[in-house]
């Protein structure tokens, strides 16, 4: 689906916010329209403080490939008795509430999130929301704009593995670093 094709989308800011939550997924694939969210992590930020975290796997009834076992470290055991994704959308949708949402690379999350939100339960995600990618675009002059690459640049814990709530945690300490910027 095109931007225009989701009416109700947020809109993309640039802007240093102090209230917001964070928001990363993991899917079964690249691909927006075929692949099948098996996570969805937030975290709440109060006056630039983490206050609260939202962390759920989600069965997909699928095997995962290869490749996305070897990238986030979830097997398909760990999604055999995870809940199915109607409850965890509706437990997100209530713990994201109207903030506005940071994310990197964030269209991808909101994207995924929006379509399955209209689709499974009739919802529309209108939350604003800033994209740290676009951030680093702007403001740093690095060959490649990744999130390892920017956890690299401020001198931050780097990661293991992509899990959704550690994403989330790095994502914050991310924008808080591109916050001086703004």
């Amino acid at each position: 689906m095109s931007t225009n094709q989701r009416p109700f989308k947020g809109q993309s800011l640039v802007a240093k916010l102090g209230n917001y939550t964070v928001v990363d997924i993991e899917t079964t694939g690249m691909d927006g329209k075929q692949a099948k969210i098996i996570e969805i992590s937030a975290i709440r930020v109060r006056d630039s403080q983490i206050v609260a975290d939202f962390s759920m796997l989600i069965n997909p009834h699928q095997r995962l490939t290869p490749f996305i076992k070897n990238l986030t470290g979830i097997t398909d055991q760990m999604l055999a008795s995870a809940p199915e994704l109607p409850q965890v959308l509706l437990d997100f949708y209530a713990f994201l509430g109207d903030d506005v949402i940071i994310g990197h690379n964030v269209h991808f999350d909101v994207n995924a999130l929006y379509d399955n939100l209209l689709e499974v339960h009739g919802l529309q995600l209108t939350n604003d929301m800033v994209d740290t990618l676009r951030l680093s675009r702007r403001f740093l002059d690095l060959p490649h704009h990744r999130l390892d690459d920017l956890t690299a640049c401020f001198n931050l814990i780097g990661r293991h593995k992509h899990r959704a709530l550690n994403d989330c945690r790095l994502t914050h300490a991310v924008y808080q670093k591109l916050c001086q910027f703004l």
